[in-house]
Order: structure tokens, then C-alpha cells, then sequence
């Protein structure tokens, strides 16, 4: 059921929280994917009034597939007067969640014992994706060294590629470990146009989806695809998602041998109601669903869709910034936290990450 179907129009945004939620309720068990906008104008900070429960801005589209919604938990800003957030990681041990500010060149870092927020890392040669490998290590995509580094643990560097056939990457974006050890990353050219989020400069290859393998080897999976961006593995392991920010869309292929890709086709289009959302980030749950952040139009658009495994669109959690990102974190790994723009953003969830990171 769309907006005008029960007497919303978009554009109606004096309607007030209370009068959503009852509407909502008289329509109870309808597929309504665009409400009308309700983080359109909302204030986060300490000094703002609390969200009434249950979360408005956490939409369940389909009540008998998302059960993630958790009725006395609010969105939570945790950070803002970044540049541009990107690539959240959980660091398990450590307890923190670790991200990147590409045009700032920094990495930081938010404590899960008290909050506390500082610099991590600087410079970070303009990282923009990371995670951490099954030995706790932290890896990072480079857009300035145009290259995918792991962080040891005495503190040493060690690249991990810097090249292909010879010539340096575009601007490695993202990347996911899978359990044999072996890292896909994606390579589209953003940080090699200009040098706000790295360093100008040529662009060597046609973009492309990499495996590093544990030998050191690194072999080009796929270069079927236009812009690849953020991208995951399902919960078992058997297939991989990538956002492609060309045409706009998430594809998956299915993943054989743990090393190739096959059968490659649109997990998704990111249209929603007649509006086309940006994708970037991707992560799945443990129950199977993938979840994805997306931008670019506006509010009420912005944040994170939920995906069922089929590709149905389930749950939307709307955020005031078009977001880039997102990571499952927190000690139970039931907490998205999600880089929007220039915030950090987090809300507790009645599901759990699929990965470590």
C-alpha cells in the first residue's frame, strides 16, 4: 500500500508522531514502505526530547519477516562533525567500534564502556573500509596508498596488495574475511578523483571485486560490475553481495569452491516506491536477511533497508543523513551502528551479526 492509498501525502510532514503511530495501527498488517517522513527535521543530542517508544523511524514493512524491530530501544547519535563516516568495524576484544573519516584522513574510535570518541589513527592514508580478520587484525582499504593494509599486532604495517598486473589499484573501498583466510575487496576509482578523499591520479583498471588469498596471490573475481562498493558475505557463506553505485543496485553471485564467483545477477534495484536510494554498505544477519545502507534522495529515504534472503524488502530504519555504512556490534554483536554523512548513529536490534565484523 502506498502513501496515498490511506490518505498520506509525502509531502505532509506536520503529521505528528502520535497521529503516525495510530495510523499505523488502524492499518495494521499493510505493506506500507514510505511513511511520511518522520526523522525529516528530528533533532538527536542531549539536550532534545527522547524519541517516544516504539522507535518511529524504525519502519517494519513486513511484520511476519522483520522481527528485528525492538519496541523500548530509540535510534541513538553518538557522534557527529565528521567529514565523511565510512567503514564502521567491531573490534570484539577491544570493545570499540572503529571507523573512518576519509577527507580527514583519521580514523576513530568510540568506547563501548563510557562512550568516549577519539582519534585512532592519523594519517590514515584517507582509509575508507575496515575490518578485522579471524586473528583479531584490523585490515584497511587505503584510497591515498591505493592499497588494502593489515594492522599487526606489534603495530607494523603489512600490505596486503598494492597491485595488479603491475599497476596500482584504483582506490580500494571495502573489504570482508572470509573464514579460510582469504579477503574480497572492492576497487572502484572515488578516491582517485580528486584529492579530497585521497590522491588524484590515473585510473589503471576497469573497477573490479579482488581476493587476496592467505598465499598472498591476489585474483580479480569479477569485474562484471560498474562501481563496486560495500559489499558482504550471507550468513553460511555461500554467496557474496555487492553494492554497485553505477547503475545503482545490489547484485549477489553465488560462491563456489570459497573462491569464485557464479551466477551473478540484481539482488535488488534500491527502488523504493518510485524513489531509486543509492546503496553503499552491506551486512548480514544471522537469521539470513542483508541489510544495506542507501542515500542521496533525502529524507524520508536515507538510513538502512532490510532485506530478506529473497531480496524482499522487509524493515527500513530512517536515518537524517544519507549513510554510507553499517556494522553489527556491541558485546551480544546486537547493535547496528551505522555512519551516516557526518554522524554515527546506533540502534540495539532483536537480531545478531552474522560476521565478526
Amino acid at each position: 500500500m502506498r502513501n496515498e492509498e490511506i490518505g498520506i501525502e509525502q509531502k505532509s510532514f506536520g503529521l505528528t508522531r502520535r497521529t503516525f503511530i495510530k495510523t499505523a495501527t488502524a492499518i495494521a498488517g499493510a505493506t506500507v514502505l514510505l511513511p511520511t517522513g518522520l526523522a525529516l527535521g528530528r533533532e538527536y543530542g542531549p539536550n532534545t526530547p527522547p524519541s517516544p517508544y516504539p522507535e518511529p523511524d524504525v519502519i517494519v514493512i513486513n511484520p511476519e519477516r522483520f522481527t528485528a524491530k525492538i519496541g523500548n530501544t530509540p535510534i541513538m547519535r553518538l557522534h557527529t562533525g565528521l567529514l565523511w563516516a565510512e567503514g564502521p568495524a567491531w573490534n570484539a576484544v577491544g570493545k570499540y567500534l572503529l571507523w573512518s573519516d576519509i577527507p580527514n584522513n583519521v580514523q576513530m574510535r568510540w568506547l563501548n564502556d563510557d562512550g568516549h570518541i577519539s582519534v585512532f589513527r592519523n594519517p590514515s592514508g584517507n582509509s575508507n573500509g575496515n575490518t578485522f580478520d579471524w586473528q583479531g587484525r584490523q585490515i584497511s582499504c587505503e584510497h591515498g596508498g591505493r592499497r588494502v593494509v593489515r594492522y599487526e599486532h606489534d603495530g607494523s604495517v603489512t600490505v596486503l596488495a598494492s597491485e595488479y598486473e603491475g599497476k596500482p589499484f584504483n582506490s580500494p573501498n571495502d573489504a570482508v574475511v572470509h573464514p579460510n583466510g582469504s579477503i574480497f575487496f572492492t576497487d572502484p576509482p572515488y578516491g582517485s578523483w580528486g584529492d579530497y578523499e585521497g590522491n588524484k591520479g590515473e585510473i589503471f583498471h576497469k573497477e573490479a571485486v579482488y581476493r587476496i588469498d592467505p598465499d598472498g596471490s591476489v585474483t580479480m573475481v569479477t569485474d562484471e560490475i560498474d562501481k563496486p562498493n560495500g559489499l558482504c558475505f550471507s550468513h553460511d557463506y555461500k554467496r557474496l553481495f555487492v553494492a554497485d553505485t553505477g547503475p545503482g543496485d545490489i547484485k549477489v553471485w553465488d560462491l563456489e569452491d570459497e573462491a569464485t564467483l557464479a551466477n551473478g545477477t540484481v539482488f535488488h534495484d534500491m527502488t523504493f516506491d518510485g524513489v531509486h536510494v543509492g546503496p553503499d554498505g552491506l551486512r548480514a544477519d544471522v537469521d539470513g536477511n542483508i541489510w544495506g545502507s542507501g542515500g542521496w534522495v533525502g529524507e524520508p529515504h536515507n538510513g538502512v533497508y532490510c532485506f530478506a534472503p529473497d531480496g524482499e524488502v522487509i524493515g527500513h530504519i530512517i536515518l537524517p543523513e544519507t549513510t554510507s555504512n553499517l556494522v553489527f556490534g556491541g558485546p551480544k554483536r546486537n547493535r547496528l551502528f551505522m555512519t551516516a554523512s557526518q554522524s554515527i548513529y546506533a540502534v540495539y536490534v532483536n537480531t545478531r551479526g552474522a560476521h565478526i565484523s
